[in-house]
């Protein structure tokens, strides 16, 4: 049984990863888990009262010792008769402390950090299949796993520790900028970490694209690792690589050679393999060679690395065609960035010398600036359908609004808005001739859009494919 004194003995430089911590009470009582999470704790927990945008941990603490908390970690001493762990940053002491209770997990374990403001999913996914080929028991987490794309500290922790007691081996996660800059990765080491690019998003929380940047630049740093893949094509990437201060290897386009691309996959040659890649779209072959880059750096021979991008599965939502017995295509994309939607717009031209219609939103609640822009990015296409994502407590007329207003005039006459995401998918469809690629974006892999806050049923792919009369 490890007591509240026996984990702070486990932590590595405590007063350097905390410096105004102090512990007040008994350290003789046991810690049976660590969470900041009020409706986990059980008898035994060492509860984080950590602060959020919209609660106050110290608020719940209480109500957590009542439910058996043994301890508590805090940024103020509160009137509690439970020892208590006083630091001035809690949110990276949480971290500290779970690793540390959970015997840091991540040193036994392979552990990759990807991050980027796209191509982190993929990216990920195409490394799994990697390292599975390779022969290792490997886990990804991220988008597609769980209702965060970085868990809390205390959560990423347990999981991890729980992979390790099943017998996993690696474990590929994606970074996310929110995570950074709440500390959830404290305690981390990464065998490496790799970065995608960076475009605008989430400034509704981060405010300035300087601070963006700098949350996703801190992960290439000792603190966390001594390897890092950077995306030389980028010129946050190629900043990042020039600041940090780890072993460097850079990646980029003109590292694959022989290059071509359909909608279904691409084959390129690099360090002598031909590689066949399961992922189409011209974007993705800087995400292969992301995770090829990175593979190699970690050992991964370079014939398994082939195999493994050749024996990848669709990911769902990234240029997942459902429509492929079709006479045209339909490509759903989480594509939710201006530049990602690029991306995707141009991949499609590439593969098509007939029209691209996209059809796309932007979500409620959420970053609002980059919603002319997004509009901006889809006149690219040859026919656009603005519709809703998740308009969440906003109005979708609004939404819809800000996107048309960054549409110049002279393209107006190419843009229809159709706020019933259903309706709208349908009318791309009804468009669309031999030859042509519809392409649904935004939401990607996801199967609830929410509506005044109430959350429906409704999966793109699942909604096309029924339009479509096509199986699954």
């Amino acid at each position: 049984m490890l007591t509240l004194g026996g984990l702070l003995a486990r932590v590595d430089d405590m007063q350097s990863a905390s410096p105004a911590l102090s512990v007040e009470g008994a350290v003789g009582v046991s810690i049976t888990d660590v969470t900041s999470d009020s409706r986990a704790v059980q008898q035994g927990t060492l509860f984080c009262c950590l602060r959020g945008e919209q609660h106050d941990g110290h608020d719940f603490a209480r109500e957590a010792v009542a439910n058996g908390a043994a301890a508590l970690l805090v940024d103020r001493r509160l009137n509690l008769d439970v020892p208590q762990i006083i630091a001035s940053d809690t949110r990276q002491t949480t971290g500290v402390l779970a690793a540390a209770f959970h015997d840091h997990p991540s040193r036994d374990l392979t552990v990759v950090g990807i991050t980027g403001t796209n191509g982190k999913t993929t990216t990920a996914h195409m490394l799994g299949a990697i390292l599975t080929q390779h022969g290792q028991r490997t886990t990804v987490l991220g988008t597609l796993s769980g209702t965060r794309t970085t868990p809390e500290a205390a959560e990423l922790q347990r999981t991890l520790a729980d992979e390790r007691s099943k017998g996993t081996k690696a474990v590929v996660m994606e970074v996310s900028s929110h995570a950074l800059a709440l500390q959830r990765v404290a305690g981390m080491q990464f065998a490496a970490a790799t970065f995608t690019n960076l475009g605008h998003d989430h400034l509704d929380f981060h405010r300035t694209h300087d601070a963006y940047f700098a949350a996703k630049a801190s992960l290439f740093s000792s603190n966390y690792t001594s390897r890092a893949i950077i995306n030389r094509d980028d010129a946050f990437g190629q900043k990042i690589a020039e600041d940090c201060d780890v072993a460097v290897v850079t990646y980029g386009r003109s590292d694959a050679t022989d290059v071509a691309v359909g909608a279904t996959g691409s084959a390129f040659s690099w360090r002598g393999a031909r590689i066949w890649c399961t992922v189409g779209g011209d974007f993705n072959v800087l995400n292969a060679l992301a995770a090829a880059t990175t593979a190699a750096e970690i050992g991964i021979p370079v014939g398994d690395i082939a195999a493994g991008l050749g024996n990848l599965t669709q990911i769902p939502g990234r240029f997942e065609n459902v429509n492929a017995t079709g006479n045209f295509a339909v490509l759903v994309d989480y594509a939710h960035t201006p530049e990602a939607l690029r991306n995707v717009i141009a991949a499609a031209r590439a593969v098509t010398d007939q029209r691209v219609i996209v059809v796309f939103g932007c979500g409620g609640d959420r970053d609002a600036t980059k919603r002319a822009d997004m509009g901006a990015a889809a006149i690219s296409a040859d026919s656009v359908i603005v519709t809703s994502d998740n308009p969440r407590h906003e109005d979708p007329q609004a939404i819809i609004d800000a996107i048309v207003a960054g549409i110049a005039p002279t393209h107006l006459n190419k843009v229809v808005a159709e706020a019933d995401r259903r309706q709208a998918i349908a009318m791309a469809c009804t468009q669309a001739g031999s030859g042509d690629v519809v392409i649904i974006a935004g939401r990607g892999h996801e199967t609830v859009q929410t509506i005044a806050g109430r959350d429906i049923a409704f999966s793109d792919a699942q909604v096309a494919r029924e339009l479509l009369g096509v199986g699954s």
